[in-house]
């Protein structure tokens, strides 16, 4: 019988399975140095204390649009939202707004500590948006790995017990790619957890698999046909426990985990034209 930790290390480091993930890391950059370089943005606004506690908005020409809030992945511990201002031109292009959030990467804060962060960037956006001609009432989270464990963390928030000038259904849909929602085997997966220092007890209660949604949130998964069992079973979790405002998973059956972030900036992708589908509908 395979040991545990062999198991969760080959299933969850995906990098160690993409031979070419330098290349497509470089490629993010280049191509999200060149959005910023030709498209409106506001960068590096402050939604907290903490130097990691920033966002950047890149705003749609048509007024009063909806919002689109992206969490970025890394295992809570690598990458930046920059790499990832790729996907806006797409979405403001169809009059969506886009917001990227950072957040302090680990070991500088815990998983418990991000989670934090990120409520107090999607509640600063809900207090802040107007005055960019963005819609308050239309925000949805989307998130990729890490990311997206944190985005369905969003989903679970209860808002007005966090502040009592924030709506229970502040969150109006959302978007999970290739995403974390069980954090149990983590603690096993010593390749990561030697930065998260997750125990068993802290990886089950942040695990959004096995909490209520915050209210009746319709939301798309999506998982790569070449990513490990793992990731499909974390999917496949999210989809089950959150079945009754599951919309739908997009079958990518080429994409690995990592190229999977390039279906959300590609206008003929099915996740992106899911994604623009769903974002209509609230």
């Amino acid at each position: 019988m395979q040991n545990p930790s062999e198991y969760y290390n080959q299933q969850y480091n995906a990098r160690a399975g993409i031979p070419d993930h330098p290349y497509i890391f470089t490629r993010w950059v280049k191509q999200s140095a060149l959005v910023r370089r030709t498209n409106a943005g506001l960068y590096d606004l402050m939604y907290g204390d903490s130097t990691g506690e920033r966002l950047d908005i890149f705003p749609t020409r048509a007024a009063g649009g909806p919002l689109l809030v992206f969490i970025h992945g890394g295992w809570w511990r690598s990458l930046d939202k920059f790499d990832f201002s790729m996907i806006a031109p797409g979405f403001t292009n169809a009059g969506v707004n886009v917001a990227l959030t950072n957040y302090t990467l680990a070991s500088g804060a815990s998983v418990e500590e991000i989670v934090q962060q990120q409520l107090r960037a999607v509640a600063w956006l809900y207090r802040n948006v107007e005055k960019y001609d963005i819609d308050p009432q239309r925000i949805v989270i989307a998130g990729h790995s890490a990311g997206a464990h944190l985005a369905a963390m969003m989903m679970a928030a209860q808002w007005p017990a966090y502040a009592n000038d924030l709506p229970a259904n502040l969150i109006k849909a959302g978007v999970l790619a290739s995403g974390l929602y069980d954090l149990t085997p983590v603690p096993h997966a010593e390749f990561v957890n030697v930065d998260l220092k997750l125990t068993p007890e802290r990886a089950l209660s942040l695990s959004p698999g096995f909490l209520p949604q915050s209210h009746p949130i319709p939301f798309i998964t999506a998982v790569g046909g070449l990513e490990s069992d793992e990731f499909k079973r974390q999917t496949g979790l999210i989809a089950h426990a959150w079945q009754a405002r599951h919309r739908a998973d997009i079958a990518l059956p080429q994409a690995n985990h990592l190229t999977i972030c390039d279906a959300l900036a590609d206008q003929d992708s099915p996740l992106f034209k899911a994604m623009l589908e769903l974002i209509s509908s609230i």
